[in-house]
C-alpha cells in the first residue's frame, strides 16, 4: 500500500465509504484497492490546489519587477507507451512552463536567458525559488522554468509521464528553444542553465547532450549516480523508479538503464561548457559520494570545470538556497561565475547587491 501524503484523507474516506464497504460483498483486497485509487485521485487534486495557490504567490513575490506568465508548450513523445497503437500514442508531451521577464528592460535590446529546471522526484517549480528568481531578474536575466514531464500539480496523467534522467532533459531544452523562438529580446547566444539536486542533474544532461545550446552551467548538489542512489535511499524511494509507468525495473534488473540516466557515468559526453559544481559534505539528500563520483569521472576524462566541496555547511542539501548570510555569499559567487559568460546588464557582485535585489532592502 502506498504511503498517504494527506493522512486526514484516509480518515475522510473511512467515513464516506464506511456504509458502502459494509454493504459491498466483494473481496477485501478489491475494496482496499478501490480506496487506494480514490485516495490517489484526491491526492492529485490537492496537489493541483497547492499548485494554483502557489502560482498566485508568484505575482506577489516577483510581480513588482517581472512580467510573470505560464505558457503551454511540448516536448518529445513519451519514451514508452502503455499501448503504442492507441489513439494519441506517439504525440508530443505537453507541459506548462513559467516565464519571467524583467520589467525594466529595453525591448529594442537582447538579454541573457537563464534556464532553471526545478528539483525533486515528482517535484514542481514553486515560490521556494522566489528569492533566487528575484536575484536573477534584478540582473536583467530573462528566466524560464519548465514543469517537465513527471512534475506534480498537473494530475495523474502528467505525473506518470515521469522520465527521470531521460526525456525530461528534452522538455527543459524545449523551454529554452521556445524562448528564443518567441521572444526577440532573448539573446540566443547568451543562455545559461542552472539547477539544484534533480535540477542539477538535468543541467548536466543538457550540457552533455546539447553543448552548443548553453554558454555556461551551474549544477548545485546534483543527483549524479542513480545506481549508488538506489543503494543508500529507502525502498519507497526506489519504488518511484521501478514503478510500471516509469523505468519499470530495479537497478538490479537493468543496471545499464540506470547507468544511462546518471551523469557520473556519462562524463565522456561533456564538451567543456563552462561548468561550476557545488556539493556539501552533510547533504542529507544527495550524498556527497555521488558528486565526488561525478567530479572524479570528469577529471578522469580530462574535462575542464570548476567545483567546490563545502564542509558541513548548515542547511545540508539546501545550504546555498537558503536566506542565511553564508547562502547569500555563495550565491554571489555563483552569479559572478555566470556573469563571466552571460554578461547581464546589472550583475550582482556583492551580498549588498543581492539583498537589495531579493529582499527589497534599500
Amino acid at each position: 500500500m502506498k504511503s498517504i501524503k494527506y493522512p486526514f484523507l484516509f480518515v475522510l474516506f473511512c467515513f464516506i465509504f464506511s456504509n458502502t464497504i459494509a454493504q459491498e460483498s466483494g473481496n477485501k483486497d478489491e475494496i482496499i484497492e478501490k480506496l487506494n485509487d480514490q485516495l490517489e485521485y484526491l491526492q492529485h487534486r490537492f496537489d493541483r490546489l497547492e499548485k494554483i495557490s502557489d502560482d498566485i504567490l508568484w505575482y506577489n513575490k516577483v510581480g513588482d519587477i517581472a512580467y510573470v506568465d505560464k505558457v503551454y508548450i511540448y516536448g518529445p513523445p513519451k519514451w514508452k507507451e502503455k499501448n503504442p497503437t492507441a489513439q494519441g500514442a506517439g504525440n508530443p508531451v505537453k507541459f506548462w512552463t513559467y516565464t519571467f521577464i524583467p520589467k525594466d528592460i529595453d525591448p529594442s535590446k537582447k538579454y541573457p536567458l537563464i534556464v532553471l529546471p526545478h528539483g525533486g522526484v515528482h517535484g514542481d517549480f514553486t515560490t521556494y525559488y522566489a528569492h533566487i528568481v528575484r536575484e536573477l531578474i534584478s540582473q536583467q536575466y530573462i528566466v524560464v522554468a519548465a514543469e517537465y514531464r513527471g512534475s506534480t500539480g498537473y494530475g495523474k496523467g502528467h505525473y506518470e509521464k515521469i522520465d527521470y534522467g531521460g526525456l525530461e532533459t528534452e522538455d527543459v531544452n524545449a523551454s529554452r528553444q521556445f524562448m528564443i523562438d518567441n521572444y526577440e529580446i532573448v539573446d540566443g547566444e547568451r543562455v545559461g542553465i542552472i539547477g539544484w539536486s534533480h535540477g542539477g542533474m538535468i543541467t548536466l544532461h543538457n550540457i552533455f547532450d546539447h553543448p552548443k545550446d548553453y554558454k555556461v552551467a551551474f549544477a548545485g548538489v546534483p543527483v549524479s549516480d542513480i545506481i549508488s542512489r538506489m543503494g543508500y535511499q529507502t525502498q519507497s524511494y526506489r519504488e518511484l523508479f521501478s514503478a510500471d509507468y516509469h523505468i519499470g525495473k530495479t537497478a538490479y534488473e537493468d543496471v545499464n538503464e540506470y547507468r544511462r540516466r546518471s551523469p557520473a557515468w556519462n562524463t565522456h559526453k561533456f564538451q567543456n561548457t563552462p561548468l561550476l559544481i557545488h556539493t556539501n559534505t552533510n547533504d542529507d539528500d544527495v550524498n556527497v559520494l555521488e558528486v565526488e563520483h561525478l567530479i572524479k569521472s570528469l577529471k578522469a576524462d580530462g574535462k575542464k570545470f570548476e567545483y567546490e566541496i563545502f564542509q558541513n555547511i548548515p542547511g545540508g542539501h539546501s545550504f546555498d538556497r537558503m536566506d542565511t548570510k553564508h547562502a547569500r555569499e555563495v550565491r554571489v559567487r555563483i552569479y559572478k561565475f555566470l556573469g563571466q559568460y552571460l554578461n547581464p546588464p546589472k550583475q550582482i557582485k556583492t551580498v549588498r547587491d543581492l539583498e537589495k535585489a531579493a529582499y527589497k532592502i534599500n
